[in-house]
């Protein structure tokens, strides 16, 4: 089989398509043929060593210090189960399957292998696989910060950088759970982000946000917790949802009018990615495909991506 690695850190120029044996599952695997992956931040953070600030140190060590010691990348993938090991009750060869490696990575490939009781559920009825491969990414961890944020109905909620794809995972799962949703975002993307579910949009090369918010998600690191205080409530919580090690540190004592930061990795978890599921078969959540790439246009996707400004997910399709 074929997957694209990154032995060492950089550009896009690391990238290397390379042949290796397709793997066997064993005992509580299933081997997916990967349909579609996509390349998110995590990707081209891992690939080019461009972790959050004060973290740059700590992620080389647990990462690998001159590169990747996970060299092939891509958290999320759709695909067909090709093969069950011994005991898989679960899925059957043939299934429609969506999976979220997450930080183990490994979705970059023809081929991957899962556990059975790992994050990989059934593609619902009416999903193709570009978009069932980029669910997961933008939406466990929004199912994530608003679990830690133990959003009410009726809070008011304000997203930063709201056109990203968590931006817009956090815009509709807040809006479903009843939260009131502003969002920020660039004028070209304001349409698209209140079609997501915003209540309102404001264009960030506005002036400045204001008024007052129970809660603040902040995917892109538009604030910090020193200058959220002037837009949150008291009780409020700021969600550092990329920030680094200031903020996880931060996080552990309260702000002022018991504000708290909230901060750290989000969780990956088969309850979760069997939620989305569900969230999307009863109409309330859907992904958003800014462009879709060729399995051998992989480098491509991830030049995008580093743009910073993709709407949403870039997908690479493996199988037409």
């Amino acid at each position: 089989m074929q997957a694209w690695f990154a032995r060492r850190y950089g550009g896009v120029d690391v990238l290397r398509l390379e042949e290796l044996a397709t793997p066997t599952p064993r005992a509580g695997q299933l081997l997916i043929r990967v349909h579609a992956t996509t390349v998110n931040s995590a990707d081209v953070r891992v690939r080019a060593c461009n972790f959050p600030r004060g973290t740059k140190t700590i992620g080389r060590l647990v990462l690998g210090w001159n590169g990747p010691r996970q060299p092939m990348l891509g958290t999320e993938l759709a695909g067909v189960v090709e093969a069950v090991g011994p005991g898989v009750n679960r899925f059957r060869s043939g299934d429609k399957v969506f999976a979220f490696p997450g930080g183990k990575m490994g979705s970059h490939a023809q081929f991957v292998v899962m556990s059975e009781n790992g994050p990989v559920a059934h593609i619902p009825e009416g999903l193709d696989f570009a978009s069932a491969a980029s669910l997961s990414f933008g939406g466990t961890t929004a199912l994530h910060f608003l679990r830690a944020a133990r959003l009410r109905p009726d809070d008011s909620l304000l997203v930063l950088g709201g056109s990203g794809a968590v931006g817009l995972a956090m815009v509709q799962l807040g809006r479903h759970q009843g939260a009131k949703v502003t969002a920020t975002t660039s004028t070209l993307n304001c349409e698209l982000v209140a079609d997501h579910g915003a209540n309102s949009v404001i264009d960030y090369t506005t002036p400045p946000v204001s008024g007052r918010y129970d809660i603040i998600a902040d995917t892109v690191g538009a604030m910090n917790f020193t200058t959220a205080q002037d837009v949150l409530k008291p009780h409020g919580r700021y969600l550092a949802i990329a920030g680094g090690l200031a903020e996880m540190v931060g996080a552990l004592r309260p702000g002022p009018h018991n504000t708290k930061m909230i901060a750290g990795p989000a969780t990956e978890s088969l309850q979760d990615i069997t939620e989305l599921a569900r969230l999307f078969g009863a109409g309330h959540f859907r992904s958003h495909i800014d462009h879709v790439y060729s399995w051998p246009d992989l480098p491509a996707a991830h030049a995008h991506a580093d743009t910073g400004r993709k709407r949403g997910s870039v997908v690479v399709t493996l199988r037409e």
